[in-house]
C-alpha cells in the first residue's frame, strides 16, 4: 500500500476538510436563540425538544449534550425536559468587546444515535455603559481668521455597549459661537465636530469652555461630557492632510514586539507652528492602545505587544495629524494579523464508552472532537490509529469523529485494548498530538448451558418417602461471572430441584421426592430439567428426565362383583360350566399375576366342582346335590408378599322347568306362622328394549293366594287374578316394549306359612329371547334378576 507522507496508510488517514464540511453544512440552518446580557443565571431559553421536533422522552433517550468552544459553560442543558437555560450571567462585552453582533456558536450533540445540531445564542446589548471621554479636557486652538462654517474635529467618547446603545449623538453647552455637528465615520463609528457659526474675535473672546456631551442610544439614554477649552489663535488657514486616507499592512502573529509596523504620513502648508504636525492615535480603544504605539513625529506605529491570530485577526487604527495651530486631518490604518502554525492539534473527548460488550457491531466507543486553533493549513488535520485493532475512526461534521468496533470482539480472546489515537496538521512544520484511551470488553451471555444427554431416565419404588434425593444432573456453561447457572423444573406436584454446591463453585441440581409416589395412579413421569445462566435475558438448555414408578405389592386383588349368583339345573350334566368369577390386581408384573382357588371348601365341594385356577371359571364335577349352594372362591396374587380376596357364589339349583328348587313342602312341615290372610306381592323385572337406550320397566303382578282355613290342609293352589294379555305392550308412550308374564303359585305350607312354589308360567304366544344365549328354551326366570323368594 502506498504510505502518506509520514508512514501513515491511506486506508487509516482522516481527512477533515473545513471547506467541505462547511459547504456540506450550508444547507442546513443552524437554531438561533437569544438572550439580553447580565439575565439572571437560570434564565429560559428555549425547550430544545419542541425545536428539533422530538418529544421530551425521545430527547433524554437520546443523551443530548451541548458542546461549546467557550472556557466557561455558559449553557445548561435539563436532558429529562429539554429546556436550555443560563448556566451563569453573560457579559457581552468580555464575552465579544466592540464586536456586533455578539453570536455565541454551540453545538446540541445527541449521543444515540450520534447527530450534531448546530446552533448559535445572540447575546443582545443592554445599556449598561456610559459614553466616557479618554481626555477630561480637549484643548481647540481656533484661529481668529476662521470663517463661519468652518468645522473642528473633536475628540469621540468611547462606549462599550454596541448598536443603538453605543454613542449616537453629542451637544455642546449653549453657546453664541459653536453648534456640533455629528458624521458617521468607519465601521458605524460617530465623532463630533465643533462647527464655528461666526467669526472669532480674539481680542473681544481669547478663550471659550465649552461641555461637549455625548448621548447614548439607550433608553432612557446615557452620557458623558468633558471639556472643550477654545484658544484663539492667529490666523492658520491650511489643516495638515495625509498621503493616503487607507493604509492596509499584513504581520505575522509571530512578530517580535517593537516592529515597525507601519509609518504614516501627512502634510501642511503652513509654515512655523502651524505648519508642525503632530500625529496621535485617534479613537483608539484599550486594546489598540495595549498593542500598538506611534512616534507623534515620524508617525510610525510600532508593535507594543505580541499579536495571537488566533484571538484578534483585524485591527483598525484611526490615526490623526494635527498641527500647531490646531487643525488637524485623519486616515485609517487596517493591520490583517496572518497565521503561524503555532498550535498543535486538540482532541476534545466528548463520550467514551467502555467496558464495551463482546459480539457487537459497529458499537460506538468514543466521540470527539479534533480542534485546532490555526487556520488554512494549519487548521487541517489527519486522524488515524494502530493498524492491527478491530477500531475504525469515521469522520462526521464539525470536526467530529466516532471511533466504533470493526468487527465483532471477544472477550475470551481478548479483555482489553489500548487505542492511540494520533492526530497531525498539515501545517509547516507539521504538528502532533497522541491520545490513549483504554477500552474493556465486557462478556455477553453468549454461550448457553448444556447437557451431556438430551434425556436421563431413572427408577424409583412406589410408596418411598418424601425428602428423598433421586439423583442429580448437571450442565456446563462457558461463561463466567454474572452468566453462572441456575436450574428449574416444570410445575408438578411430586418433585423439586435442590441447588447445592461444590467447593470448586460449580452448582448442580438434585432431584428431591416432595410425597410418596403411587404406581397405580401414574406409571411414570416426564420432567423437563432447564439450566438458566445469569445473563440478561437469560440463556438456557434443557433435558428431558424420564422417571420411571416401580411396583411394589401393595394392591390386593378386587373380585368384579361383591357376590356371585348362578343357577344350575339339578339334572346338570357332569362338565357343566357353572359360573366364573373374575377378579383384577391394580399392581404390575408378578404382583399383578393371580390365581382362583376354593376358600375352606368341604370335601363334597371340591370333589363337586372345579375351578381354573386362571380363568376362574367353576365346572361341574359331579352330579349337583341341592345342598351344595354355596361356594367361597379365594383369589391370590403372586407378590411378595401375596396378597389376597375372597368372594361368594350362591348357585341357585332350579328343576326341570328352569324354575328355582325349592326344598319340598314336608321339609318345612314343622314352621309354623300366623292364620293372618296372605298377600304376596310378586315384583318381575323385564328388560325392555328401545331404539334410544335401555332401561327397566317394573310389572306388578298381585297375586292374592288363599290358604287353608284348617292347620291339616296339604296345600292349596290358585290362580292370579287379573288378565295379562299374551303380547308386547308399550308401556311408557315412547315406543318401549314391554313384556308380561303370568305364573300360577301354590302356597305350600299349613295355615300360617308364607312359603310358596311356582308350578308353571302361564306363557303368552310370544317368547322372549336372552340376548346372551342362543337358546329354544322357553323364556324362565333367573335369578340374575335380582329377586329372592322365602
Amino acid at each position: 500500500e502506498e504510505l502518506g507522507e509520514m508512514g501513515i496508510p491511506h486506508y487509516k488517514q482522516v481527512l477533515f476538510l473545513c471547506v467541505f464540511l462547511g459547504m456540506s453544512w450550508a444547507a442546513e440552518e443552524p437554531l438561533e436563540y437569544f438572550v439580553e446580557e447580565e439575565a439572571e443565571r437560570g434564565t429560559f431559553l428555549a425547550n430544545l425538544a419542541h425545536d428539533l421536533g422530538l418529544g421530551m422522552e425521545e430527547l433524554s433517550a437520546r443523551e443530548p449534550r451541548v458542546i461549546s468552544d467557550q472556557k466557561i459553560g455558559f449553557l445548561l442543558l435539563d436532558p429529562l425536559t429539554g429546556d436550555l437555560s443560563l448556566n451563569e450571567k453573560l457579559d457581552r462585552e468580555e464575552l465579544c468587546g466592540p464586536k456586533e453582533p455578539c453570536v455565541l456558536p454551540f453545538q446540541l450533540l445527541m449521543g444515540k444515535p450520534f447527530e450534531v445540531f448546530r446552533a448559535k445564542l445572540w447575546v443582545r446589548d443592554i445599556n449598561d455603559h456610559s459614553p466616557v471621554f479618554l481626555d477630561r479636557e480637549i484643548p481647540l486652538k481656533i484661529s481668529e481668521s476662521t470663517t463661519p462654517g468652518a468645522a473642528f474635529l473633536l475628540q469621540s467618547a468611547q462606549d462599550s455597549d454596541v448598536g443603538t446603545n453605543n454613542v449616537r449623538n453629542y451637544t455642546i453647552s449653549p453657546n453664541a459661537y459653536f453648534h456640533i455637528n455629528v458624521h458617521n465615520g468607519a465601521e458605524g463609528i460617530i465623532y463630533p465636530e465643533l462647527a464655528l457659526d461666526r467669526p472669532l474675535d480674539r481680542e473681544e473672546v481669547p478663550e471659550l469652555s465649552l461641555i461637549l456631551t455625548a448621548l447614548d442610544g439607550g433608553s432612557p439614554p446615557r452620557s458623558g461630557t468633558t471639556l472643550v477649552r477654545i484658544l484663539v489663535l492667529d490666523t492658520n488657514d491650511n489643516a495638515p492632510e495625509f498621503v493616503q486616507p487607507l493604509y492596509k499592512v499584513q504581520l505575522c502573529e509571530d512578530s517580535p514586539v517593537g516592529s515597525l509596523a507601519v509609518t504614516v504620513s501627512a502634510k501642511d502648508l503652513d509654515t512655523g507652528s502651524n505648519g508642525e504636525i503632530v500625529y496621535a492615535f485617534f479613537y483608539a480603544t484599550e486594546r489598540i492602545l495595549k498593542t500598538f504605539q506611534i512616534n507623534p513625529t515620524s508617525g510610525s506605529v510600532y508593535l507594543k505587544a505580541e499579536l495571537d491570530y488566533e484571538v484578534i485577526q483585524t485591527y483598525t487604527l484611526t490615526i490623526q495629524a494635527k498641527d500647531g495651530g490646531g487643525l488637524s486631518g485623519k486616515c485609517t490604518v487596517v493591520v490583517q494579523v496572518t497565521d503561524i502554525n503555532d498550535n498543535p492539534p486538540e482532541l476534545l473527548m466528548s463520550s467514551l464508552t467502555s467496558p464495551i460488550k463482546e459480539n457487537s457491531l459497529e458499537t460506538v466507543v468514543a466521540v470527539f472532537r479534533i480542534r485546532d486553533r490555526d487556520s488554512g493549513n494549519n487548521a487541517k488535520t489527519v486522524c488515524s490509529i494502530q493498524d492491527d485493532l478491530p477500531f475504525l475512526l469515521k469522520p462526521s461534521v464539525e470536526n467530529y469523529y466516532t471511533l466504533v468496533t470493526d468487527s465483532p470482539l471477544d472477550r475470551e480472546e481478548r479483555a482489553e485494548y489500548i487505542i492511540t489515537i494520533t492526530v497531525t496538521d498539515m501545517g509547516t512544520p507539521r504538528l502532533k498530538t497522541e491520545h490513549n484511551i483504554t477500552v474493556l470488553v465486557s462478556d455477553v451471555n453468549d454461550n448457553a448451558p448444556a447437557f451431556t444427554q438430551t434425556s436421563y431416565t431413572l427408577w424409583v419404588r412406589e410408596n418411598n418417602s418424601p425428602a428423598l434425593h433421586i439423583g442429580s444432573v448437571s450442565a456446563t456453561d462457558p461463561d463466567a461471572g454474572a452468566n453462572a447457572q441456575n436450574y428449574t423444573i416444570n410445575l408438578n406436584s411430586f418433585f423439586h430441584i435442590k441447588i447445592s454446591g461444590s467447593d470448586e463453585g460449580i452448582i448442580y441440581p438434585e432431584l428431591v421426592l416432595d410425597r410418596a409416589l403411587d404406581r397405580e395412579k401414574q406409571q411414570e413421569f416426564s420432567l423437563t430439567l432447564t439450566a438458566l445462566d445469569g445473563g440478561l435475558p437469560p440463556r438456557s438448555g434443557a433435558t428431558n428426565i424420564h422417571i420411571v414408578i416401580l411396583d411394589v405389592n401393595d394392591n390386593a386383588p378386587q373380585f368384579s362383583q361383591a357376590i356371585y349368583e348362578t343357577q344350575a339345573p339339578e339334572n346338570s350334566p357332569v362338565g357343566s360350566f357353572i359360573a366364573k368369577v373374575s377378579a383384577g390386581d391394580a399392581d404390575s408384573g408378578i404382583n399383578a399375576d393371580i390365581s382362583y382357588s376354593f376358600f375352606d371348601a368341604s370335601e363334597d365341594i371340591l370333589t363337586t366342582f372345579h375351578i381354573n385356577p386362571f380363568s376362574g371359571e367353576i365346572i361341574l364335577r359331579l352330579l349337583l346335590d341341592y345342598e351344595l349352594q354355596r361356594l367361597v372362591v379365594l383369589v391370590r396374587d403372586n407378590g411378595e408378599p401375596p396378597l389376597s380376596a375372597s368372594v361368594t357364589l350362591h348357585v341357585l339349583l332350579v328343576d326341570g322347568f328352569s324354575q328355582p328348587y325349592l326344598p319340598p313342602p314336608e321339609a318345612e312341615a314343622a314352621a309354623a306362622a300366623p292364620a293372618d290372610p296372605l298377600t304376596v306381592y310378586l315384583v318381575v323385572a323385564l328388560a325392555s328394549v328401545s331404539s334410544l337406550f335401555l332401561f327397566s320397566v317394573l310389572v306388578f303382578v298381585a297375586v292374592r293366594l288363599c290358604r287353608r282355613a284348617g292347620a291339616a290342609s296339604a296345600g292349596r293352589c290358585a290362580v292370579p287374578e287379573g288378565h295379562f294379555p299374551g303380547h308386547l305392550l308399550d308401556v311408557s308412550g315412547t315406543g318401549t316394549l314391554s313384556q308380561s308374564y303370568q305364573y300360577e303359585v301354590c302356597l305350600t305350607g299349613g295355615a300360617g306359612t308364607n312359603e310358596f312354589k311356582f308350578l308353571k308360567p302361564i306363557l303368552p304366544t310370544v317368547q322372549a329371547q336372552d340376548p346372551g344365549r342362543n337358546s329354544d328354551e322357553n323364556p324362565t326366570f333367573r335369578n340374575s334378576l335380582g329377586f329372592n323368594f322365602q
